[in-house]
């Protein structure tokens, strides 16, 4: 994996560790990485003729 900085409004860093602190993503990365693959999926792969 590469690492890529991100710059994130405070609201969705709290938004974020929400959803790690009830547990259902493990880290703050592992849920970008799903929400980079859903757009890339809903975005780009949909898309794809």
């Amino acid at each position: 994996m590469k690492l890529v900085t991100v710059l994130l409004p405070d609201a969705s860093l709290r938004g974020l560790d929400e959803l790690v602190r009830m547990g259902i993503y493990p880290s703050r990365s592992a849920a970008i990485r799903a929400a980079v693959r859903d757009l890339l999926k809903n975005e780009l792969w949909a898309n794809k003729s």
